[in-house]
């Protein structure tokens, strides 16, 4: 099955085929090392300037004082701003991606105006321009809010369009029986449509956050003192930069690391929940040579043993076909009653009494009125 599938996609490569991709593997391979050797060997001995590679400048990097004073806090901060801009980035999703499909042509217009410019200004002009507005209005922690505020302007805006092609991509044939079961446009959306949607998007959402993380680090700029900022404070201190920012790279790549597994685990845990496979019903077992194999009378009087479940069916169900058999027989009480072609199966479900005693009571008493 997999190669059937992967066959749609590309060709499978032959023997040359495969022989040319590994020659290629194999040299692209080589470029990396020999690249990877220079870039060491001109930090171990540069034109200007110390040995990059000494211990002497990667030790203060990597004291428990550095991880303590600088790496750590400078994370929270980070995480603070992420948490926060994550959270206004739902809510501005949500409310001004639900606008750009309101029957309303005004709120669409207006939600898609405010959407279209979040999405075109530069995230770092917004940083700027709130930071500046805050600190002359006197604003506490400017630079806190000005990252914070203008993360979610933008990345609100790419949830907002989640949100619009999520509504989109589902099947029209929803909304027109939305339609016909009398619910407006406004209501089909709120309550069948925008649920499906916000289910199918959370996988791209996830993935926002590491755009959020990362975008944090702008914040350095307006002196905001995120894990970028300490970092270049601690390699200021020390005279080892580029020992620091190796150390918040890989601090980075692990944080966003761990989200990219969120984003892969989430749309697996998501179809376990809304696509999980029905557990199919249990039949009443037939006997292989049983006549009601073919041509099974299965009911007179159907008695269901749940209150409030409506008036009892007394009606003959017939059930064709090979190996037909009665469903929901572990919940509901099922009579036989009259059949003609099977003489023990002829009691009236009302009394219990057998019908050729009623119907021969009842012509006794049509010759007694005669």
């Amino acid at each position: 099955m997999n190669n059937t599938s992967s066959s749609v996609l590309f060709d499978q490569p032959g023997p040359r085929g495969r022989r040319r991709i590994r020659i290629i593997n194999w040299i692209a391979a080589l470029f990396f090392i020999v690249v990877l050797a220079l870039i060491l060997m001109r930090l171990h001995n540069p034109p200007d300037g110390e040995n990059q590679l000494s211990w002497e400048l990667w030790k203060p990097a990597l004291e428990r004082e550095a991880w303590t004073d600088f790496y750590l806090p400078g994370l929270w901060m980070t995480v603070k701003a992420s948490v926060l801009a994550v959270i206004g980035s739902v809510a501005f999703g949500l409310v001004f991606g639900v606008g750009r499909l309101l029957p309303s042509l005004i709120v669409r217009t207006v939600a898609g105006a405010i959407v279209e410019f979040c999405r075109a200004v530069p995230v770092l002009l917004l940083m700027i321009f709130f930071w500046r507005w805050f600190a002359f209005s006197g604003m506490s922690e400017p630079s806190y809010w000005a990252v914070v505020l203008a993360l979610v302007l933008y990345n609100g805006s790419v949830v907002a369009e989640l949100v619009r092609s999520g509504v989109g991509n589902l099947p029209g044939g929803q909304r027109e029986a939305a339609l016909a079961l009398g619910l407006t446009r406004t209501e089909s959306l709120m309550q069948i449509e925008v649920p499906q949607a916000i289910t199918a998007m959370l996988p791209a959402a996830v993935t926002q956050l590491v755009v959020v993380l990362k975008d944090t680090a702008l914040g350095s700029i307006i002196m905001y003192t995120d894990l970028l900022q300490e970092s270049r404070r601690l390699g200021s201190m020390y005279f080892n930069i580029l020992q620091t920012l190796v150390v918040a790279a890989v601090v980075y790549f692990f944080a966003c690391w761990l989200l990219s597994r969120l984003a892969e685990w989430l749309p697996e845990h998501m179809q376990k929940r809304t696509a999980a496979p029905v557990e199919q019903e249990p039949v009443a077992p037939i006997a292989a040579g049983d006549a009601s194999n073919v041509n099974q009378i299965a009911v007179a009087k159907e008695v269901d043993e749940r209150p409030l479940r409506g008036t009892p069916r007394k009606y003959h169900v017939h059930h064709r076909g090979t190996n037909a058999s009665i469903h929901n027989w572990r919940r509901t009480r099922y009579e036989q009653g009259y059949d003609a072609t099977r003489p023990e199966s002829q009691v009236d479900p009302e009394t219990g009494r057998p019908f050729s005693e009623e119907n021969r009571a009842e012509g006794e008493g049509n010759d007694a009125r005669s």
